[in-house]
């Protein structure tokens, strides 16, 4: 089984992750098969970037997201626009949507 999960990067007391796919049996920081996204939770509000398409891919193919992904995803709103995409809204119109929903997420850590 293939598993959507949180692998952790960054110094001690410092957490920074990587949004990872991976098999279900691989350990934590182990082996992975790609790299979709980054999540730092140490900056105010969180840093979050993922490459949706290839979340999408990866969800339509039966990859399930860890607990903790599923909490970023949820605030993020990902998972709206994943069941969007499965009832057949356009790819390309939900990618624009979460790449201006970044940009004002990324704006309010500036200001």
């Amino acid at each position: 089984m293939v598993r959507i999960r949180l692998r952790r990067t960054g110094l001690r007391h410092q957490p920074s992750y990587r949004i990872v796919v991976s098999d279900i049996e691989s350990p934590r920081d182990g082996r992975f098969l790609e790299i979709v996204g980054n999540y730092n939770p140490v900056t105010d509000p969180f840093t979050f970037d993922v490459k949706e398409d290839r979340i999408f891919e990866w969800m339509k193919n039966g990859a399930q997201p860890s607990d903790s992904v599923m909490k970023l995803f949820k605030s993020a709103g990902v998972l709206d626009r994943y069941e969007r995409f499965k009832k057949g809204e356009s790819l390309e119109v939900l990618l624009a949507e979460a790449k201006t929903a970044n940009e004002e997420r990324n704006a309010a850590i500036r200001a």
